[in-house]
């Protein structure tokens, strides 16, 4: 590669640089490359990731002057702890190589790290914004805590201490029963695993064979941010907000803050005092119990003693109940003597009042019932007679009236109809000679134009009109051909004088 000779000896050296064929040339381009390059950390920001079928993933590392094309194989991905994203600035580790299929050199990345605090901070902001945007911050969506629950899920490494801690504070104030679901709080699957946590223990049904948790605690210890970015993905925020189960976070220490802390319901600064935050203190509870107690025991017997002083001054505003029990027993005899007495004599009254009374025989009431009823029976027949008498008398009288009328009815009638049928002759003829067929009749014609209505004046004709001249035997038709409106008139010669003595000056309708 060094003994290149120069371009103006290029013809009589010809022979002395070595040929290459391409792939050659390629696999040496390759060879100088990986040997010079065997391991390489490059910054920039990740562009154009791809993710074919194949599982591997493609992207392009730059900066303001320069690209590099960049390789993560399938199974590099899930160790590489962070999520390729568009736009991510990172820190790529691997081996410089080439691709000879079309010509260019590129990074095959096995470690992928963020390059700085600041990123992480900037994507993470811009995530917040993003997310509490949609409402899955918002204050109404969060839901309180149950008193105590019957219990409660956790989600968190089961190897860690996390889970340690919790159980011996759980034991502490209130043992309850735990469900452990156990997930990665820490690389690639942890997002996807915490996620698929809690939407496992909403799915539970209410009375299956695993219980159904009252809370959820989702717990992991402290780390940097990029030990903790898991609960900074929106698979598990999203998977927090849409908890229908009250959800405590407990990632990190005190100063940590996630995203996950922003949708759950309550934000527990360690895992410890989540513990304390799903459950009170049963030693507490059970003194304040028994200080309750006490003080109902105290006021029962305070509201007893105030109502056996009340009671007893009550009672010396009252009489001996014993003697006002005697003066009524001695009242309840004498009325019972004298109710005993009464009863007696009211007996012996009725007694003499029965004695004294002269009873009449039966067979003689029955007798002048009888009698009784004869007589009105009688009294009825009268009676009976008369009313036919009197209403057969009306019949005859009314029978009389109507045979009248009917007689009135049948002279009279004819007469009607006579003058009637004259009044309508009348009319008749009245209507009759106040018709213009009369007219025709005499001798008279009507004319009509196109339309049929009646032509009563020349000035409404017009040269060479179509009118209709109606006689008494029957209609024919004419033109006008002169005499119209506007045209002058020819002079008329006196009609002679007919045979019959008429004048002759009768004219027509035209």
């Amino acid at each position: 590669m060094d003994n290149l000779d120069p371009p103006g000896a290029a013809g009589a050296a010809a022979g002395n640089v070595p040929e290459f064929s391409v792939s050659e040339l390629s696999f040496a381009l390759k060879r100088e490359i990986e040997t010079a390059f065997p391991r390489v950390r490059v910054r920039g920001e990740i562009s154009q990731p791809s993710f074919p079928r194949s599982g591997h993933c493609y992207f392009r590392l730059k900066d303001e002057n320069a690209v590099i094309d960049g390789v993560a194989w399938k199974g590099t991905i899930p160790r590489l702890g962070i999520k390729i994203e568009e736009g991510l600035e990172v820190i790529a580790t691997g081996k410089l190589t080439t691709y000879a299929g079309s010509s260019r050199y590129q990074i095959i990345v096995d470690r992928l790290e963020l390059a700085g605090e600041g990123a992480l901070l900037k994507l993470l902001e811009d995530r917040r914004k993003k997310l509490q945007a949609e409402g899955l911050f918002d204050p109404d969506r969060k839901r309180q805590l149950p008193f105590l629950p019957e219990v409660i899920g956790v989600v968190t490494s089961p190897s860690g201490a996390v889970i340690r801690d919790i159980l011996h504070r759980l034991a502490d104030r209130f043992p309850r029963h735990v469900l452990v679901w156990p997930v990665a709080v820490q690389g690639e699957k942890a997002a996807a695993e915490v996620a698929a946590a809690i939407a496992g223990f909403n799915r539970l049904a209410f009375g299956g064979p695993v219980p159904r948790p009252d809370v959820l605690i989702v717990a992991r210890g402290g780390g940097s941010l990029e030990d903790l970015w898991a609960f900074n993905e929106e698979i598990v925020v999203r998977a927090a907000a849409a908890s229908e189960i009250p959800l405590i976070s407990a990632v990190g220490h005190e100063t940590d803050t996630t995203l996950i802390d922003f949708a759950s319901d309550r934000r527990a600064p360690t895992p410890t005092a989540a513990a304390e935050m799903a459950v009170p203190v049963r030693a507490d509870l059970l003194t304040e119990t028994l200080d309750y107690a006490k003080r109902l025991a105290g006021g029962m017997t305070r509201l007893l003693r105030e109502s056996t002083m009340e009671l007893a001054g009550l009672a010396r505003g009252l009489g001996d109940p014993r003697r006002l029990i005697e003066e009524r027993q001695q009242r309840l005899d004498v009325s019972g003597e004298r109710l005993t007495l009464a009863a007696r004599q009211l007996v012996d009254r009725q007694a003499n009042a029965l004695a004294a009374a002269r009873l009449a025989s039966p067979q003689r009431v029955i007798e002048a019932k009888q009698q009784l009823l004869v007589g009105e029976v009688r009294a009825l027949d009268g009676a009976m007679k008369r009313f036919k008498s009197d209403a057969l008398q009306k019949y005859d009288r009314a029978f009389e009236r109507l045979e009248q009328f009917g007689d009135r009815l049948k002279r009279h009638g004819s007469d009607l109809l006579q003058n009637g049928q004259r009044q309508v002759d009348q009319a008749a003829k009245l209507l009759e000679s106040y018709s213009f067929h009369s007219v025709l009749n005499r001798g008279f014609a009507l004319v009509r134009d196109q339309d049929g209505q009646p032509v009563l004046a020349a000035a409404g004709t017009s040269l060479g009109q179509a009118i209709s001249i109606e006689f008494a035997d029957g209609r024919v038709g004419a033109r006008v051909t002169d005499g119209a409106a506007g045209t002058p008139k020819p002079a008329v010669p006196p009609a002679p004088r007919r045979r019959d003595g008429g004048s002759g000056n009768q004219g027509s309708l035209l």
